[in-house]
């Protein structure tokens, strides 16, 4: 049976073999490390149990009004500690739902489009979350689902399972490597606490304002995975024009697909408007590639080519916003920690040389240091693409007395 004990501790951190995130962060801003819990299951056997526990939390629901199928809207699965799509976040929704249209005929699961969140009942969502690995234990992570009515805006389920981390891949879908940020920002927080909201409680409130563009934003990164660019393009500005469409992942996607359509002067305003609503909302991650254990950017132009652009568009936007910014460098979880310690801070240390290089004023609105691999995200210890946010830079904002 599945065990819900758990601790906390902090725990931020991100992703790729030698790369750098530059994560915009309001000092204080707490965040939780996944708990530590053991019993993991095969992936099919802790599906089973995970669905089969949500869908019986309704039954009673089923029998006080009639005996109809309920309409269900599936919001695509996410990773809670970086708020990606990953192939194991997609294996899970695929498996969740084959579960349910097996299994549970009291729910129908429709696409995901506006025209279904006006009629169907429940809102399913769910996320993988990293469990801290104690000794040499297998890695495990756990699995959360919760059903949220869609007039209330209450949470009627909600389960949790441990799954095996063996047999999964991790690795994040195309637009998450691409990406520039981590899209993780208020509405995926929202997402991620909406599916471990207990029964009867409200789903996040900021996630749910968002509903009514979230169908748009994800036929857009499947449009965009799929390699059909000016579609994505067409999507994400659709979904832009839309108050509820202000949103991190959002603004990345008409960043990429014009990097990808060729059209520079778009990328570049894209980048710009990243940056703005990062240093806005005290909160944005811009993922640099440096080559092993040195302080050189990636050499590859194809990967390191828009780093100029970026740096410039961060000195820029920062100088203007007159903020002051702790530049903390990070590392992934390999190597002595001595080593990475030094690492972390000489990586950030010329983040901020660059930074100050463009814009003079920074000098005095900055510090550099360095974390090693005490604050990784995914902390896998892999040094590919699927823990490429351990190896970042955080840009936090703090009071210009600290600074400096």
């Amino acid at each position: 049976m599945l065990s819900r004990r758990g601790r906390k501790a902090a725990s931020l951190a991100a992703t790729l073999s030698a790369a750098l995130l530059l994560t915009l962060a309001i000092a204080g801003c707490a965040s939780t490390e996944p708990l530590a819990i053991t019993g993991a299951q095969r992936v099919d056997q802790a599906v089973a149990q995970v669905t089969d526990a949500l869908v019986a939390q309704t039954q009673s629901l089923s029998s006080r009004l009639g005996s109809s199928r309920r309409g269900v809207v599936l919001d695509p699965m996410i990773d809670a500690g970086s708020g990606q799509q990953t192939a194991s976040t997609q294996l899970l929704q695929v498996r969740v739902s084959d579960r349910i249209r097996s299994k549970h005929a009291s729910l129908e699961l429709l696409p995901f489009q506006r025209v279904n969140l006006d009629t169907a009942s429940y809102l399913l969502t769910g996320t993988l979350t990293r469990q801290r690995q104690v000794g040499k234990s297998r890695g495990a992570l756990q699995i959360n689902l919760a059903l949220t009515d869609l007039r209330k805006g209450t949470v009627v389920a909600q389960s949790s399972a441990m799954m095996r981390d063996d047999e999964l891949d991790n690795t994040p879908l195309a637009f998450e490597q691409d990406s520039p940020v981590l899209p993780k920002d208020r509405l995926i927080e929202g997402y991620a606490r909406t599916t471990i909201t207990p029964p009867g409680q409200p789903a996040d409130a900021h996630y749910m304002q968002s509903l009514p563009v979230a169908p748009i934003v994800s036929e857009a990164g499947i449009a965009y995975n799929a390699g059909r660019y000016q579609d994505a393009l067409t999507q994400y500005k659709e979904a832009n024009a839309s108050p509820a469409g202000e949103q991190l992942r959002v603004l990345s996607g008409i960043y990429l697909a014009s990097v990808k359509l060729d059209r520079p002067a778009e990328a570049d305003k894209a980048f710009g408007n990243i940056v703005a609503f990062g240093i806005a909302n005290k909160q944005l991650g811009v993922k640099f590639l440096f080559n092993p254990g040195t302080t050189v950017f990636w050499s590859d132009p194809k990967v390191s080519g828009p780093y100029g652009l970026w740096l410039a568009r961060i000195a820029q936007v920062s100088t203007q916003a007159n903020v002051c910014m702790d530049i903390v460098g990070h590392t992934s979880r390999t190597g002595a920690e001595s080593l990475n310690d030094a690492l972390s801070l000489q990586r950030a240390s010329y983040i901020r040389q660059r930074l100050t290089g463009l814009s003079a004023v920074l000098g005095d609105r900055t510090r550099a240091a360095g974390k090693g691999f005490r604050e990784t995200i995914i902390g896998s210890g892999t040094d590919n693409a699927i823990d490429a946010l351990d190896r970042r830079v955080e840009f936090k904002i703090v009071g210009c007395d600290r600074a400096g």
